[in-house]
């Protein structure tokens, strides 16, 4: 037990630095009364700048890392499915919310905050030689959530689906700019292009303070949302995302012989806090807006403890 203890402690005290960055972006808003133009100038570059950037600096050197697991994607979006047909079921049967609520609900609880907090836990905790696995989640992670929750609602509201909602989100996602990033990056180091040494610098540059960057950007968008009411619906989403989703996460990935570094990656990734993303979508289909809203603040509070303690668990299992 003593053992267990002093490794979440070590645990908790590597991911603190990143929270911290989160509460002082929070901060600079609430107290400093920033504009929101500030923030929404800020996130705008590091959506569209930084990440791209530093993605692209480091899948330009893809070949030097070593091979992924295409079982990586069976295991975290695999485990996605079924936390989210059972989010669905709870929704419905425990909650009574109609079959859009419940797609959102459901969303709730697998939508992962992938670039804003998974990159950087996943560097801090892992090293950088655990991004590219990231990377490939992140190819996959935007296209196929934002279909799953447009193809449920669009089925629910009109009792049928086409293959154009399919089309949309692959359109939309191609323009994503950090897709576009990765993507380049793989080119660039596939064709063997070589790269100047001033290019390269530079991106390692922007590379370095973009984890940085985005948990201060990402608290400063926090404080633009409040606790509201609903907080029973709220705390399920939180449960779900926080702890039912790495523990399926963590079976499927025993059950598929993951290696070490990828299962820590998958399930890691599954335990950060709600994705900005899904508040977005609750905002475009006009459903859960509040309750989605409060699960973003409760479990970016609360994933500053349950990741550390999942890591620390799975370091301690066979």
């Amino acid at each position: 037990m003593m053992e267990f203890l002093t490794t979440l402690w070590a645990q908790f005290l590597s991911t603190l630095p990143l929270f911290i960055l989160i509460l002082l972006g929070y901060l600079a808003v609430k107290i400093g009364r920033w504009q929101k133009t500030v923030t929404d100038s800020l996130t705008k570059f590091t959506f569209y700048i930084a990440f791209p950037i530093m993605l692209f600096q480091i899948m330009s050197h893809f070949s030097e890392q070593s091979q992924i697991d295409i079982n990586v994607l069976f295991v975290f979006f695999g485990g996605s499915f079924i936390v989210f047909a059972f989010g669905c079921l709870v929704a419905s049967k425990l909650f009574k919310l109609t079959g859009s609520e419940s797609t959102l609900f459901a969303m709730g609880g697998i939508y992962t905050n992938t670039v804003f907090v998974g990159i950087p836990i996943i560097k801090m905790l892992l090293g950088e030689k655990a991004i590219p696995i990231v990377a490939i989640i992140v190819i996959f992670n935007a296209l196929i959530l934002w279909t799953l929750a447009t193809v449920s609602i669009e089925f629910v509201q009109m009792g049928k689906f086409s293959g154009r909602s399919f089309i949309k989100a692959l359109k939309n996602v191609s323009k994503n700019p950090i897709i576009i990033g990765i993507f380049t990056g793989i080119v660039v180091n596939y064709i063997g292009l070589p790269m100047p040494k001033f290019i390269n610098q530079s991106t390692k540059m922007v590379s370095d303070m973009t984890a940085p960057l985005s948990l201060i950007v990402l608290g400063m968008g926090l404080a633009e949302y409040k606790i509201r009411d609903k907080l029973l619906i709220t705390t399920s989403i939180c449960i779900l995302k926080l702890a039912a989703l790495p523990i399926v996460t963590y079976i499927m990935g025993k059950l598929l012989g993951l290696p070490t570094l990828e299962l820590q990656v998958v399930v890691l990734l599954s335990s950060v806090s709600i994705a900005i993303n899904c508040y977005m979508m609750a905002r475009q289909f006009e459903v859960l807006q509040g309750p989605i809203a409060s699960s973003l603040l409760i479990s970016t509070t609360l994933s500053s403890i349950t990741t550390p303690l999942i890591l620390s668990i799975m370091t301690h299992l066979p």
